[in-house]
């Protein structure tokens, strides 16, 4: 599909008024800023004129499902459904994050996720665990935790045929600091997450390749002025561009105010939003599966039932916003939009080696969103292909 798009949109940080956007196949092959009062360019009256302003697509570095299926399901319709919505929603580009499971399960997953991979469904795979602390494992079962084993880290890299991106860990567990070098000499990003390490630990871990921070606050120890603890030591390490660090800025996970201070203090270029999503992303309050555990969703929020009519709720279990719901939030909030749209776009698929995405430019692949005054979705195009939009 050949066509011409033409109206506001985000070129680097600025919004300009007046832009024609050209789209071959699946690449964006020209971008020409229009000035006012001068004369436009052959065939720029019979472009497609957008309803809004255009943005690069957003991309999600950490997603575990979406639509009412999650990529846990170790299904394959169920993982495309998931995909394909968070498609629709905004993230056309993505990592499909496994939880914590048995071997056998995270073997199944990988190996079907890589033939996702090779299909274009998804971009990579992310596994979050079993590598874990279980003082800080959230919302994957503590009994599955283990620690690092070449042997179980090589069949996985194998099964994953190149397509597997990232692995969170905790530094501190035996073979913790091993598993960073085993990964990072695989070209895999370690990612510190999960974890009880210390400062000095995470520090020791970033020194041997580790470069992302999974859910920075979330799944740690709480920074405290005498025991600054991994969220600081990463939140250093971003400032000083070694360290890329998530957020997930649902209002859940995070205050309004605490997203707003790693921005300014750690800069755009070194954070990443990320939805963390589950399978009720897009459905709603109701009950749910998560690598095994029952999980309740109520007024948004996701938590691991304690007991079994899941009435008691426990751990938060994961996102149930999309990244353009977040990205809209922070602009709600006050964040210039150009601001608030990098860490969703540029910075994590820079971070992850995504070359061609997260920009509007000639050579980039033709994704783009939409957006209203609001900054909430209102049209998605995937590799230069229109997409029935999950609209807010």
């Amino acid at each position: 599909m050949n066509l011409t798009l033409r109206g506001p949109a985000l070129v680097d940080d600025a919004v300009l008024p007046d832009v024609l956007v050209r789209v071959e196949g699946e690449r964006i092959t020209a971008l020409t800023p229009l000035t006012a009062g001068a004369e436009p360019p052959q065939g720029a009256d019979a472009a497609e004129r957008v309803s809004g302003t255009m943005v690069p697509a957003y991309v999600d570095v950490h997603c575990h499902g979406g639509g009412g299926t999650a990529f846990t399901d170790l299904r394959e319709d169920a993982a495309v459904a998931a995909a394909e919505h968070h498609h629709r929603a905004g993230s056309t580009s993505l990592l499909a994050s496994l939880v914590t499971m048995s071997p056998r399960d995270l073997e199944r997953g990988v190996a079907m996720l890589a033939e996702l991979a090779d299909d274009g469904v998804v971009d990579g795979i992310h596994l979050e665990g079993p590598w874990l602390a279980e003082a800080r494992c959230g919302a994957h079962d503590p009994t599955l935790l283990r620690d690092p084993a070449l042997a179980e880290v090589e069949r996985l890299i194998a099964l994953g045929r190149g397509h597997i991106r990232q692995m969170t860990l905790a530094p501190e567990r035996t073979h913790g600091l091993d598993l960073v070098r085993w990964l990072t000499s695989a070209g895999i990003h370690a990612a510190i997450g999960h974890t009880t390490a210390t400062y000095a630990q995470v520090e020791e871990a970033v020194a041997a390749g580790a470069d992302l921070g999974t859910h920075l606050f979330n799944g740690m120890d709480p920074m405290h002025h005498r025991n600054p603890g991994a969220v600081a030591a990463l939140m250093r390490s971003a400032a000083r561009g070694a360290v890329t660090v998530e957020l997930i800025a649902d209002g859940a996970h995070l205050a309004d105010d605490t997203v707003r201070t790693v921005l300014d203090l750690v800069g755009v270029d070194h954070v990443a939003f990320v939805s963390d999503a589950m399978a009720a992303a897009g459905v709603g309050d109701g009950s749910y599966v998560l690598g095994g555990l029952s999980v309740v969703v109520d007024d948004g929020v996701a938590r691991l039932a304690r007991d079994p009519d899941g009435t008691t709720p426990g751990s938060i279990a994961g996102g149930t916003s999309h990244v353009a719901d977040i990205v809209a939030r922070v602009v709600a909030g006050g964040v210039p939009m150009a601001y608030a749209v990098r860490p969703a776009t540029r910075t994590p698929a820079r971070a992850l080696g995504l070359a061609d995405r997260g920009s509007l430019a000639a050579g980039s692949r033709a994704d783009l969103v939409v957006v209203d005054d609001a900054v909430h979705p209102t049209r998605v195009m995937r590799r230069g292909r229109w997409l029935d939009p999950v609209l807010p």
